[in-house]
């Protein structure tokens, strides 16, 4: 600890094994050593006193769509990070669809790389995207150090990212497999969304039954087959069909190398709770009923489920309109997630260590981002630290993203983040926050 330049003292230290009290100290941006709470401080080195507030390891997340370039006025580099940064986040991972062009070739990764240059608060990296005719660009995408591809099994939404259907999958999932990065699925069957009642209009119930379980569980089942067939790695995205849970398991113990994500809204937010009309509830797939909640959270607590990630997907106000068939499907979750998740965590009697376990540690292995994730030496000063004990009334305003649309609105959640850290560097504290610090990341080789 001599070469320390800075030691964050806290009573709370969410450590790899557990919560204890402890002095971290810092140099050069990475944690050097994590010693006793009382544990002198080096002559030259800044001690920050947190008390009893929570030191815990910056979250990953591993799921955003940020929509920049092209449909910057949805969101951006510079809005969507400091929302993530506000929250305690200090990693993300940008989805490669919803900006102009989409993360599908070098070329368009470059010119993702060059908005985000300047603009990012935190670190961020890129996913690529696998479409049904750039089978050739998955390898050059891989070598420039993307971290993996987004599929969709029915459409995306957006022209400009086409689905696959199976033989394509198949196509894409074998490329994939030979050079041995990773697929993660929107898995939604289309005949079956093709096939459910279609009524529109505002009622949710009449949306949740055009998105039925059944879509997931069929996508699900398919993705696995293949996926035990070529020995490829694929990650579901957004589970929240508690149906297909049992198919997980089964893969797992069957040793298919498969992950599973799920998502703040459907572990905080229940169909029977949705008003009709308020589409800023409306997600795809849905948020769906509490019995099936339920389940997710059960999944959570025995690995089945490994992580949690905020599926971050804005857009305009104009575009939530009351129809749920015709607005927009997204919910804007970045500033809110450890919040809301922690929120009901501990009414379900869990710890500040699993949602750590769910939203850092586990969301920086599936990337294979080894210096995130958890406070130990050897890697990043990134932290966030947190007054779990407090609460806060959302109020959409206040919100850093883009624009002030959120299914949380008036909701009072436990957890209020009083700084963000970031390689050793506070950049957001009281809500006032630093230049852009943030690196853009490649995947490791």
């Amino acid at each position: 600890m001599s070469d320390a330049e800075l030691v964050l003292r806290s009573t709370r230290v969410i450590l790899p094994e557990g919560m204890r009290a402890a002095s971290v100290a810092v140099s050069a941006g990475r944690i050097t050593a994590v010693l006793p709470h009382d544990a002198p401080v080096p002559e030259g080195a800044r001690l920050e006193d947190l008390g009893d507030d929570v030191l815990l390891p910056g979250l990953v997340d591993t799921h955003v769509h940020v929509n920049d370039p092209g449909r910057t006025h949805w969101e951006g580099f510079w809005t969507a990070t400091r929302a993530a940064a506000a929250g305690g986040i200090t990693t993300l991972v940008d989805m490669p669809l919803n900006s102009l062009p989409p993360t599908t070739t070098v070329d368009h990764l470059r010119t993702k790389r060059q908005v985000a240059a300047d603009k990012a608060h935190i670190d961020v990296g890129f996913w690529g995207g696998a479409l049904p005719d750039n089978a050739a660009d998955l390898r050059p995408l891989h070598d420039a150090g993307v971290f993996g591809f987004k599929a969709f099994l029915s459409p995306s939404g957006v022209d400009e990212f086409p689905h696959l259907d199976q033989d394509g999958l198949a196509r894409s999932l074998a490329e994939i497999a030979g050079f041995g990065g990773l697929l993660i699925v929107h898995a939604e069957d289309p005949h079956h969304l093709d096939t459910a009642p279609q009524q529109g209009g505002p009622r949710y119930a009449d949306f949740l039954a055009s998105r039925p379980r059944e879509a997931e569980d069929t996508a699900i089942a398919a993705l696995i087959a293949q996926a035990k067939r070529l020995h490829a790695r694929v990650h579901v995205l957004h589970l929240s069909s508690s149906d297909a849970l049992p198919l997980i398991a089964a893969a797992k113990a069957d040793g298919v190398r498969i992950t599973v994500e799920t998502c703040p809204h459907y572990l905080t937010l229940t169909a029977e709770q949705v008003p009709d009309g308020a589409s800023e509830f409306k997600c795809c797939p849905p948020i769906r009923e509490a019995a099936n909640q339920d389940l997710l959270w059960q999944a959570l607590a025995d690995g089945t489920v490994d992580c949690v990630v905020t599926d971050h997907s804005p857009s305009t106000a104009d575009l939530k309109t009351p129809d749920f068939a015709t607005a927009w499907g997204g919910i804007s979750g970045l500033q809110l997630s450890l919040a809301a998740v922690w929120t009901e965590a501990r009414r379900r009697g869990h710890g500040l260590e699993d949602v750590v376990r769910w939203m850092s540690t586990r969301t920086a292995q599936l990337v294979g981002l080894d210096q995130k994730g958890a406070i130990e030496a050897g890697r990043d000063a990134d932290f966030a630290v947190l007054a779990p004990d407090e609460t806060f009334t959302v109020d959409p305003a206040a919100l850093q993203h883009r624009n002030h649309v959120t299914a949380y609105a008036g909701r009072t959640l436990y957890g209020v983040v009083r700084s963000t850290w970031l390689r050793g560097e506070r950049i957001v504290a009281d809500g006032e926050f630093t230049e852009p610090k943030g690196a853009l990341l490649t995947r490791t080789p």
